[in-house]
């Protein structure tokens, strides 16, 4: 695999500085012999701690938030549709706002944005919590917190880039999304045990103290940096111009598309689970071990490519890893037994290491400047598709079984997989950042 333009190593070493032209925490990590820096190399550096205890507290608060507001909207209302639209709402806003507000991101102080992001989604949450709250602001205030968070997200990532050096990039990347995949499954079996105990409000009180928690963390935990980028346009007309720079970039329009579409169609396996797992008579116990193959897999396998391989064989891995990545997927055409269909997912999910190598080059390809609009384009695209595959998997489910749906989608993903790839590979000698 060919190395990185001059472009892409130049913008990578600036990178070792943070905004105002200072070392940053990490600089010192620096070296031409870490080239297999490992996790414990990320978390040498302070500020990356106190992102990611952030992280995991908001993580957790989101999800326990909508464990708990589901909860609290069944037990008002009855309605399976109803409850169900808290989960919607979770989709929903990313669109919308990853176009609209990405430019919030670059120019305004990422730390700033940060801790407003937490606090606000905590006067949210804490507005849930109150009795006299109509239902109908039950949901609007689900969806400003759901604006807020591709916002959140992207701003995050961004940061990642400031205090960590090269590849401690990716592997903090890494680490960001195991923790994101985890809190999913604690998360809510956390939350559902103290439900038990608990009333939905006061579950929700639980939540506002872990935004604040975060809030509190990223404020004292992390360095003020300026804005990336000064203003003088308005903010959704910035926002927009810079989502048109971005997807007019082939480069970088080529790596968003690699990252929205291979799990567009993962997500179609865990959306049939259920009716999977029943066909097969395995119950709850089968389809457990069902839907916690493919984020086991993924988490196995970002783990070895993070401790074992350096920097540059990451990089080579990636296109193979991607193309062969919903192959697995394909095997279901022949309706294999649940227990070949775990290990199908298991080996889709290692084959997620892909991502590693993808966050390098996406963090070449985007100039500093437009890092949080990127990075906050990235995630309201990824969480978008998802739940249009979700519901483009449900509804196919509705005329063919589960095993057909979950090939189908391997099939249509791997070709749509080898059409992005050939953009990724053509644009790769070619680089160039959004004007």
């Amino acid at each position: 695999m060919a190395e990185p333009s001059s472009t892409a190593e130049t913008q990578a070493e600036s990178q070792a500085e943070s905004p105002d032209g200072s070392q940053n925490d990490s600089a010192a990590l620096r070296s031409p012999a870490r080239v297999k820096a490992g996790y414990g190399s990320v978390f040498a550096v302070k500020e990356f701690r106190a992102i990611f205890a952030a992280h995991v507290l908001s993580m957790m608060g989101g999800v326990f938030a909508d464990a708990s507001l589901a909860v609290l909207v069944f037990r008002r209302t009855g309605s399976a549709p109803l409850t169900a639209l808290v989960f919607a709402l979770g989709f929903l806003p990313y669109a919308l706002s990853g176009i609209l507000l990405s430019g919030v991101a670059d120019r305004y102080p990422a730390r700033r944005v940060l801790v407003a992001c937490d606090l606000l989604s905590a006067c949210c949450v804490a507005s849930m919590a109150v009795p006299v709250t109509p239902l109908a602001v039950l949901f609007v205030l689900r969806f400003a917190v759901s604006m807020m968070s591709p916002l959140f997200t992207g701003t995050r990532a961004a940061s990642l880039a400031d205090i960590l050096p090269d590849d401690l990039y990716v592997l903090g990347r890494s680490l960001v999304r195991m923790v994101s995949q985890g809190s999913q499954i604690v998360g809510y079996g956390l939350g559902g045990l103290a439900l038990v105990w608990l009333s939905p409000r006061t579950a929700l009180y639980v939540t506002v103290g872990t935004f604040l928690g975060s809030a509190l963390l990223l404020r004292l935990g992390t360095r003020a940096r300026p804005a990336r980028m000064s203003g003088g346009e308005a903010m959704m007309r910035a926002s927009l111009a810079t989502t048109r720079r971005l997807l007019g970039t082939p480069r970088v329009r080529a790596l968003l598309l690699m990252w929205w579409i291979p799990p567009m169609f993962f997500i179609m396996a865990e959306g049939t689970a259920a009716p999977f797992a029943d066909a097969a008579g395995a119950g709850s116990v089968g389809f457990g071990l069902f839907m916690a193959a493919m984020p086991a897999g993924t988490a196995v396998g970002e783990v070895l490519a993070g401790t074992v391989l350096g920097a540059a064989a990451r990089e080579r891995i990636a296109l193979p890893l991607a193309a062969g990545s919903m192959l697995p997927m394909a095997a279901f055409a022949v309706h294999p037994p649940l227990s070949l269909a775990i290990a199908l997912l298991l080996v889709t999910g290692l084959c997620a290491a892909y991502t590693l190598g993808m966050d390098q080059w996406f963090v070449q390809a985007v100039p500093a400047t437009m890092r949080g609009g990127a990075m906050s384009l990235l995630g309201a695209g990824l969480m978008t598709l998802q739940g249009l595959g979700v519901a483009a998997g449900g509804a196919v489910a509705a005329l063919v079984p589960p095993y057909a749906v979950i090939g189908g989608a391997g099939v249509v993903g791997t070709a749509c997989v080898f059409v992005v790839l050939r953009s990724v590979r053509a644009t790769r000698a070619t680089a160039t950042t959004p004007a």
